[in-house]
């Protein structure tokens, strides 16, 4: 099992990639989720913002066999609350393994 600093390493460059910034461009200005669909090339609204969670949490469950469960999260949402909302999950004892 990976530690706390290397999930969080891990899940920010998968969503980095995932929605075609880079993690210095998506993490250093704490961009909101609206802010981030302006930026990127790949993003033209939330449903691809949603493919982006969903490819993140598909690679957690993958790579380490952890099973994700994000809540909605609204447009206004910085990407470091998305990322604390990811690490609650993946450090959280109740959740079940995939």
């Amino acid at each position: 099992m990976p530690d706390a600093q290397e999930l969080e390493s891990y899940i920010r460059r998968k969503f980095a990639e995932n929605v075609g910034l880079t993690e210095s461009e998506l993490f250093a200005e704490d961009l909101t989720l609206a802010a981030l669909i302006t930026r990127s090339e790949r993003m033209t609204n939330s449903v691809d913002l949603m493919e982006a969670f969903a490819r993140t949490s598909n690679g957690l469950r993958k790579d380490f066999g952890l099973r994700v469960r994000l809540p909605a999260l609204s447009l206004d949402t910085p990407v470091s609350k998305v990322l604390a909302v990811f690490m609650g999950e993946v450090t959280n004892p109740e959740r079940k393994s995939a």
